[in-house]
């Protein structure tokens, strides 16, 4: 795969036009696969069936904080032509380098687990493959993904994969009634409802993770541009927030699409629901065959997905230590990919059930994310590092009060999953 950023070399003056903006659709859309991983569809299926429609408030709030940090690092990519890795290497001192960068490595590590776990619960479900073989077929998938295309056929199989997410739960939909009325006040009505604390701190403490902060400063830079010109800067930020806001629109629509099957399914029939080959097994004799089947492709093409941006972010950090953009032809780009990958599905033999990788995933991921949101506010308030498009006070104040809020959910998340 070429570099995404060629620093240096051509200059590209692109033009835009009204219609323009649909050039410029794709690294949003990779980073919402982070955003409807199978993580996210196990505390969705819960939230639903144990509480209905109550907690869609809180895929509201998740995608607005998700919105804000996500276009706070392209930000960083476009007005400096580096990485949020590169960045991390070039403006902190050694010691910190290694704690930040070393830990956003693992936390990518614990990412691939879950998202390959989840395609291998999903062949599972479609073929009655152990998990372990399901894994070893996705990693096979995933490898092939990123060792034989190049970005931007990449980015057009992740718009395919989530766009069949997208279609599948609206199927879905088509097979339950939904109360639409209390849908409509639950996206925005806050409620908390007794217990359901924990799955309102998995849901919104989870959501941002770190290696997708890493991944969309690297990502964003496929369009490639003149770094000199503000004119082109200027309209690169603003075509990037269209793209991060329409993304992360879809991805609150499919998160919001499971809340709502749920509720109707399974909450309407107090059933209880924890684990998603368990969601599956009970979509079977309420719908029929055809929204399970319907449920698990969803899946598959979830994690496959999912797994892939994990292993792209780990080759992004990786070479970013060395100073330098992902390029898969890079030794450097290809040993983080596959340090990604290899252990993520190494440790999958090694742990003792799939709801134990899940839960030591998200305690390694609730430790690591402060250091990734702190360090990319602190890169992207300074103006040694933005110039001119360092953050304002305004966006500072926004930025420190996301972040403090995503810290505080995820301490209590991780005290929770350890008391």
């Amino acid at each position: 795969m070429e570099p995404l950023i060629k620093r240096g070399g051509t200059v590209h003056h692109p033009r835009f036009a009204a219609l323009d903006f649909v050039k410029y659709i794709g690294p949003g859309m990779i980073v919402t696969v982070g955003f409807i991983d199978p993580g996210n569809w196990a505390s969705n299926l819960s939230a639903g069936a144990g509480y209905g429609y109550v907690l869609l408030w809180m895929v509201t709030l998740s995608t607005i904080m998700l919105i804000i940090l996500q276009h706070n690092a392209a930000h960083l990519g476009i007005a400096t032509g580096l990485c949020l890795s590169e960045a991390t290497s070039q403006y902190t001192r050694v010691v910190p380098r290694w704690v930040i960068l070393g830990s956003a490595m693992a936390a990518s590590v614990a990412t691939a687990m879950a998202e390959l776990l989840g395609g291998a619960i999903a062949l599972n479900m479609l073929f009655r493959l152990p998990l372990r073989v399901g894994a070893l077929i996705v990693l096979a998938a995933d490898i092939w993904m990123l060792f034989s295309n190049s970005y931007r056929h990449i980015e057009k199989w992740i718009i395919g994969f989530v766009s069949v997410i997208g279609i599948a739960f609206v199927l879905e939909l088509t097979l339950v009634h939904v109360d639409w009325h209390t849908a409509a006040v639950s996206w925005v009505a806050p409620v908390i409802p007794h217990g359901s604390l924990p799955i309102i701190m998995s849901v919104l403490g989870a959501v941002v993770m770190p290696h997708n902060l890493f991944l969309h400063s690297e990502i964003i830079q496929s369009r490639q541009w003149n770094l000199e010109d503000d004119a082109v800067i200027k309209r690169q930020l603003k075509y990037e927030f269209a793209d991060t806001l329409f993304s992360m629109i879809i991805g609150w629509g499919i998160n919001s699409a499971m809340i709502l099957v749920a509720a109707a399914t399974f909450f309407t029939r107090h059933v209880q629901v924890s684990e998603l080959s368990q969601a599956e097994q009970m979509l079977r004799p309420l719908l029929g065959n055809g929204a399970a089947l319907i449920f698990a492709v969803a899946l598959l093409f979830s994690g496959l997905s999912s797994s892939v941006t994990a292993g792209m972010a780990g080759g992004s950090i990786f070479a970013g230590i060395f100073g330098e953009p992902y390029d898969i032809k890079d030794s450097h780009t290809c040993a983080g990919v596959l340090i990604t990958l290899l252990a993520g599905v190494a440790a999958i033999f090694f742990v003792s059930s799939p709801f134990d990788g899940l839960v030591y995933s998200q305690m390694l991921l609730s430790i690591q994310l402060p250091i990734t949101v702190f360090t990319q506010i602190y890169l992207t308030s300074s103006e040694k590092v933005m110039g001119k498009y360092a953050n304002s006070a305004a966006d500072r104040v926004m930025l420190w009060a996301i972040g403090i809020i995503v810290t505080v959910l995820n301490i209590a998340l991780l005290v929770t999953t350890v008391m």
